[in-house]
């Protein structure tokens, strides 16, 4: 018999704000959304829990965040990462060219995977999976230094970010440098870090859509996706919110995309059911 294919949907962003969280839970209850990953040190991450917990059907992942959002640390003890206010860097190049040129950086940022890994912990919740802020957690200084203590951290699935190029051409319009460099850059990490998850029995699905189509993971999108869904286990991410993207959450909930999933007899799962 043919490989079944099986499909994780999962929301990026958790906890940031009410829009996204009331987004995230209606997504979950009204439509295909089955996992999210949770920012442990936005100002809405203890709605988010409780939602969570008030339903557990939905996996719920760490989303490590170590650019473009705020520190789990005071900066006292952290100073090289962000700045008076907790605030990491903006520009995801520069930040990803000082962790990787600057050694000294290094303890700091174990310090503050540990802290977002414990406050992760405090939540009681099941961890689903990690991935990371603008997938940082495939920066080869990053990824090694969660490797290292992956048994610690319990880390037992992962995001291995490939959104295939080729498919994407068929899927997907305009941009092309945005996405022929995205396709190139994470190939590249993916390949890098896929052995030391098999060598450490980490899970993760063999491919990842979302990464391409840069916050437009519309009903048009995935319409044109669901059909074209190779066989065994991929995931599909979006930023689904009720303000900034909202076209994201109205592809989740779209009876359309629904009825497809049906029809084509996909099968949605968490992380967790790798």
């Amino acid at each position: 018999m043919p490989e079944a294919c099986r499909l994780i949907v999962n929301a990026d962003d958790f906890g940031r704000s009410e829009s996204i969280n009331e987004a995230v839970i209606r997504a979950h209850r009204e439509g295909i959304l089955t996992t999210a990953s949770l920012m442990v040190n936005e100002p809405a991450c203890a709605e988010a829990v409780a939602l969570a917990r008030a339903h557990p059907g939905l996996g719920v992942g760490l989303h490590l965040t170590l650019l473009c959002g705020k520190s789990a640390l005071p900066p006292a003890q952290i100073p090289g990462l962000v700045n008076e206010r907790s605030e990491f860097g903006q520009n995801p190049a520069a930040v990803g060219w000082r962790y990787f040129a600057r050694q000294e950086l290094r303890e700091q940022l174990r310090a503050e995977i540990r802290a977002q890994f414990a406050r992760f912990r405090a939540t009681g919740l099941a961890l689903d999976h990690l991935n990371g802020h603008l997938h940082l957690h495939l920066h080869p200084v990053v990824f090694d230094l969660l490797m290292a203590e992956a048994s610690e951290l319990g880390i037992r699935h992962l995001r291995l970010t490939r959104d295939p190029f080729r498919l994407n051409l068929r899927l997907g319009r305009g941009r092309w440098f945005y996405r022929g460099s995205h396709a190139l850059i994470f190939g590249l990490l993916s390949a890098r870090a896929r052995r030391a998850l098999r060598q450490r029995g980490i899970r993760h699905p063999s491919r990842v859509f979302g990464l391409l189509q840069d916050s437009q993971v519309n009903e048009e999108f995935v319409l044109r996706l669901l059909p074209r869904l190779p066989a065994g286990d991929s995931e599909l991410y979006s930023h689904p919110s009720l303000d900034k993207f909202k076209p994201e959450f109205e592809a989740l909930v779209s009876p359309r995309v629904k009825a497809l999933v049906t029809q084509l007899n996909i099968r949605l799962i968490r992380y967790q059911d790798l």
